[in-house]
């Protein structure tokens, strides 16, 4: 760097540039460290999504009615949430993933011919897929609820396989966390995956879901949440169950019955192992 010349003026040192004249020393007027810089770090990055919709208000409102922009606008929305609690690389993965896991239910959708929406991301509550109709019967339902699951542990496994040939903790840490998430799916609870799932085995195992989430409820108290978004559809099929239409729905072959079976517990025993397999601590830490 330039250092000042020993050149003097009315005894005052002379420099090269006006910027490397030390400016007066100001006492900060807010701490650095402390409750402030953890607020200033969770306001900065909202302020700034607040300030970008508030300025492209309409343009952000026309990308919605894309499905694919709807999507990447939604998921930016979410990376930058997750970036608030963990590190961006950690946050673009836990996007990643759950968009691989929503993409199993958009092909599912697509073999049993039922219109739907592109995924869209919800910050920390993940994401969903609008479908336009209701499937034929609750076989059909099933296997739209299963397909994220199964494509969300084909992502898992993909990212372990990433972390087996880069060693990179940050593979290991996204797999944990996707197992987590798809396994967290599968709780017997509308309008989760396996909510939709149990149905097809019979009505009343979405009924004794709600037991299931009280149990869950001190284990991950979200999970009242997600049951009061779902309860006013457990009630109307409950209602309706025995319906001519009702009956029709749940009228499967004990064969389909005991596969969807075989699917729901495998995928539960399968995820709970990979889950235990790659716990670590912290995750996120292994940025």
């Amino acid at each position: 760097m330039d250092r000042y010349e020993e050149r003097k003026v009315d005894n005052e040192p002379i420099f090269r540039s006006d910027l490397e004249r030390p400016g007066p020393e100001y006492e900060s007027l807010k701490p650095e460290g402390g409750p402030w810089s953890v607020i200033k770090r969770l306001l900065a990055p909202l302020g700034a999504i607040g300030l970008l919709l508030a300025k492209f208000k309409g343009v952000a409102l026309l990308l919605l009615k894309v499905k694919f922009l709807g999507t990447a606008l939604t998921m930016l929305v979410s990376i930058g949430a997750y970036a608030l609690l963990f590190p961006v690389p950690f946050a673009v993965g836990i996007v990643v993933l759950i968009w691989v896991h929503e993409m199993g239910h958009v092909l599912q959708l697509r073999r049993e011919g039922i219109a739907a929406s592109a995924p869209m991301f919800i910050p920390f509550l993940g994401a969903f897929v609008a479908m336009k109709q209701m499937p034929k019967d609750a076989l059909s339902e099933a296997r739209v609820g299963l397909a994220g699951p199964v494509l969300g542990t084909l992502g898992g496994l993909a990212t372990l396989g990433l972390y087996a040939t880069t060693r990179e903790p940050l593979f290991m840490g996204l797999a944990y966390f996707n197992f987590i998430i798809n396994l967290f799916n599968l709780a017997p609870v509308l309008p989760l995956d396996g909510g939709r799932a149990v149905g097809a085995m019979s009505p009343v195992f979405q009924l004794l879901g709600l037991v299931v989430m009280v149990v869950l409820f001190f284990v991950a108290p979200i999970m009242a949440l997600v049951a009061l978004i779902g309860l006013p559809e457990l009630w109307r099929r409950w209602k309706t169950r025995d319906t001519p239409e009702g009956r029709a729905y749940y009228d499967l072959p004990l064969l389909q019955r005991v596969g969807v079976g075989v699917v729901y517990v495998g995928l539960i025993v399968v995820l709970g192992l990979l889950t235990g397999e790659t716990f670590v601590p912290g995750p996120a830490s292994l940025v």
